[in-house]
């Protein structure tokens, strides 16, 4: 499937910062049914998934691999250019959902 490469740029930030925020309170809904602190966990939780939220978001590491590895011994640097992009915006939206988490939670930033 051939999308354009906006809609591509915004889906990857939106699903980095779903992924986040999702996984943040699923898991901190979990830690709460054990008997952890809620908010302090959310606050962890949030934290350790956000390099998943990055990697969903650009659908895995190989396609990404792939195309940087095209772009080099290729010579196609608008594929490298727009891998770079879409991990930019992956990495926007984890951090955005990490500072709506920080917020929520009112833990250091």
């Amino acid at each position: 499937m051939n999308q354009p490469f906006f809609t591509h740029l915004f889906e990857s930030y939106f699903i980095a910062l779903g992924v986040l925020l999702g996984g943040s309170l699923i898991g901190g809904l979990a830690s709460f049914l054990t008997g952890q602190p809620l908010l302090t966990q959310i606050s962890r939780i949030s934290d350790l998934i956000r390099i998943w939220a990055i990697i969903a978001a650009i659908g895995g590491t190989f396609d990404t691999v792939y195309s940087f590895e095209r772009g080099f011994l290729e010579g196609e640097t608008k594929d490298i250019f727009k891998q770079f992009m879409l991990i930019l915006s992956a990495m926007g939206g984890a951090q955005t959902g990490a500072a709506i988490i920080k917020w929520f939670t009112l833990e250091q930033i």
